[in-house]
């Protein structure tokens, strides 16, 4: 057997120039811009200041990263656009995590700075600012050049990690000025028109290779659960079945008498066991009986009755309190002069993120205690560090954080609750821990997409066009509700009244991917079906002649109806069905096939076609990818995943009865094509999810007549909707 020694990722910022020889630009993002130190000073104020790119005599240009990497590919598609007004040769490029310091890597997120990567922004949200970087290093590359040679900057050019001075056929590598050159006080200043034009982009649109690829397959990536540390001990906790409970007692000497117990920690939420080994913690967590007390807001909450009832009443009650999301125009006047109202109802269970890798972070003090050193894979450094040191009392600076990859993250990953139970425990215990949540604690204190009731009408004018759209959406977690039901990016409807009504029932919530546009989606597209059904009008063409659909959206929709050659006859049990999908500023169409085993109640998909507008897409071939992954995700949660609570308590506790989509389930065809576009990159990473509830809902209808107004469609669900 073959052994992989994995060394720990330690990103040292102070430490960030290996070579005296090389030269370090020392990028800090002010309210002037991009300044640059000079080396000495950017290596003596690194904690504050922090550096983006690193050039080698050897020509090896290192970029830092701070794109969270859980299999999308932000690691290497933002410094994608550094590099390209860089002109760097990727191959020489490499890279390394930035620290969790937003003031210096964050992007621009209203008046602060944000590092958190979410809702597949990375590459939209930092776009800018890498190319700016980039501009400038080679800007001061040039100078430098110039300088040496006597010359006019203006008389020279790049190439790929060279500088060229046309007229006299001199050639100097980034490697060889970064030797000599002495960088500037402050960066040069680069306009808008100095920037490359789309036209002159090398690696921008390009396929370039994935930095995190190689690791992966050669198993050297190094996750937080990989992390092994001189005189580490291994812990997991115990939460109670009903969230957010409290420990009150428990078998405290019999577990801590158990063979390889070193210690038991309480928690607010939980009780922590720490061992010698996993192994060890397992069976001593497994005998540890714990008193938790009572009063929890969950306490006797039944998911079910809650939805069928409580939710459905405050959807068609008259007297509901209610949060208006978008109003425009006069809603009552459309539906009081409408020739025909459409009415119907959706519901969507909870959903679980089932990432892959379990929950898990490493945790170690320094012998004073002052200091904490932390290793996990977060899509937010930056909040992450700054939420451990709140909970341990200490100063950001007090928190050394290391990045690390993360086997999945879907929005569960942008918060920090299981590393923070780490420094706690690790702080107790005065040894380095490793604390891993079994799968079946990451369900049981799970953080999941809220349940919804949808109630939604649209009125239609004499003249056919719909004029009138009320949207109201029940559930818990207020915002993590609402995303995407505004109609305006895709349908033109003039006159809307969109509401939320807010229930809340103690469950821990957390954005998933693409967070509520699966469900609000689900329930506009379809309403949007059943018109163009009662109209007996082709989906496409009810779109376009009634619902005023903007050029965008036009494109998309006209885009994969080609790729679909919609109109073409299927074979027999086979039906197509369409929905828009909308994400980050992101468009979309899709349409699949779809067939149906009528005795099981087994849904298909075998094939899907989808066209996207993302603007600027920096790495084609990745977002495809990306894409593709968020239909397989979006089809796991439509055909299958559903957790319920009863008693205040999940009922799912592992993959055997929390149902994902296997291998032999998938479409054996997806297909995705971009809409070309010179706008700013806009999100790719989530928009292959929204469309796919509706899109096989309204193809179901397409094959049986019948509707599926319940996400996910389990076979019970389908068979009694057969029986409808």
């Amino acid at each position: 057997m073959t052994h992989i020694q994995r060394k720990a990722l330690h990103v040292s910022r102070r430490g960030f120039l290996g070579s005296a020889a090389g030269l370090t630009f020392a990028l800090a993002f002010g309210p002037s811009g991009i300044s640059i130190m000079p080396t000495a000073q950017a290596k003596a104020s690194a904690r504050e200041i922090g550096a983006w790119v690193r050039i080698t005599p050897d020509d090896r240009i290192v970029i830092l990263t701070p794109g969270a990497e859980m299999g999308q590919g932000s690691m290497t598609g933002v410094p994608v656009a550094l590099a390209e007004e860089l002109d760097a040769d990727w191959d020489k490029v490499s890279l390394e995590w930035a620290p969790a310091d937003a003031s210096v890597y964050g992007y621009k997120r209203g008046n602060s700075r944000s590092m958190l990567i979410a809702g597949s922004r990375a590459i939209m949200l930092y776009y800018d600012d890498m190319r700016l970087a980039g501009a400038q290093v080679r800007k001061v590359l040039l100078h430098a050049a110039a300088k040496k040679w006597g010359a006019d900057p203006a008389e020279l050019k790049t190439e790929p990690s060279v500088v060229v001075h046309p007229a006299t056929g001199r050639r100097l590598t980034y490697g060889a000025i970064a030797a000599f050159a002495d960088p500037p006080s402050a960066m040069p200043a680069v306009s808008k028109d100095e920037l490359k034009k789309p036209s002159e982009f090398r690696i921008i649109g390009k396929a370039v290779g994935r930095h995190d690829i190689p690791p992966k397959v050669n198993g050297t990536a190094q996750y937080s659960i990989d992390v092994h540390l001189p005189g580490m001990v291994y812990a997991s906790t115990v939460h109670a079945p009903v969230q957010l409970s409290k420990p009150e007692r428990w078998n405290d000497a019999e577990v801590r008498a158990m063979k390889g117990v070193s210690g038991v920690v309480k928690l607010d939420y939980g009780v922590a066991v720490v061992g010698d080994t996993y192994e060890h913690v397992i069976a001593a967590r497994n005998a540890l009986k714990v008193k938790w007390a009572e009063g929890a807001a969950a306490a006797g909450y039944n998911s079910e009755d809650a939805l069928y009832k409580t939710y459905a009443g405050l959807a068609h009650g008259k007297s509901a309190q209610s949060t208006s999301v978008k109003k425009s125009g006069d809603t009552d006047a459309a539906f009081a002069g409408a020739a025909k109202v459409f009415k119907a109802s959706f519901m969507s269970d909870y959903g679980y993120h089932a990432q892959m890798e379990p929950l898990n972070g490493v945790a170690r003090f320094n012998e004073a205690g002052d200091t904490v050193e932390i290793w996990e894979g977060t899509q937010a450094p930056d909040s992450s560090r700054a939420k451990i040191a709140q909970a341990l009392g200490f100063k950001p600076s007090q928190v050394i954080h290391h990045q690390q990859y993360m086997g999945g993250g879907f929005g569960r990953r942008s918060i920090t609750d299981y590393t923070i139970e780490a420094a706690l425990i690790a702080r107790d215990v005065k040894k380095p821990v490793k604390m891993i949540w079994t799968r079946e604690e990451d369900i049981a204190y799970g953080m999941f997409r809220p349940q919804t009731y949808q109630c939604v009408e649209a009125a239609m004018g004499a003249d056919g066009k719909v004029t009138g759209w009320r949207h109201c959406v029940v559930g818990d977690g207020g915002s993590l509700t609402t995303g995407g039901i505004k109609l305006d990016s895709y349908y033109g409807i003039p006159n809307q009244d969109i509401e939320q009504r807010g229930v809340s029932h103690g469950i821990r919530l957390k954005h998933w991917r693409a967070v509520a546009h699966p469900f609000n989606l689900f329930a506009i597209e379809g309403l949007v079906d059943e018109m163009a059904a009662a109209e007996g009008q082709d989906p496409f063409e009810f779109r376009r002649q009634r619902l005023a659909m903007p050029a965008k959206a036009q494109r998309v929709f006209e885009m994969v109806e080609k790729m679909s050659d919609w109109k073409t006859k299927r074979p027999e049990g086979r039906a197509l069905g369409l929905s828009v999908s909308e994400r980050s500023g992101s468009l979309g169409a899709g349409v699949v096939e779809i067939s149906l085993d009528r005795r099981s109640g087994k849904i298909h998909v075998h094939k899907v076609w989808a066209a996207i507008d993302g603007g600027t897409v920096v790495q084609p071939e990745m977002a495809r990818r990306n894409i593709e992954s968020g239909v397989i995700y979006g089809l796991s949660s439509v055909l299958k995943e559903r957790a319920t609570i009863k008693g205040g308590a999940v009922e799912q506790t592992n993959f055997h009865d929390y149902e994902v989509l296997r291998i032999a389930e998938a479409p054996e065809e997806i297909h995705v094509e971009f809409v070309e576009s010179d706008a700013k990159p806009t999100g790719l990473g989530e928009i292959g999810n929204p469309f796919i509830s509706a899109a096989v809902a309204n193809a179901f209808h397409a094959l049986t007549g019948k509707r599926l107004y319940h996400m996910p469609f389990t076979p019970d669900r389908v068979l009694e909707a057969l029986k409808a």
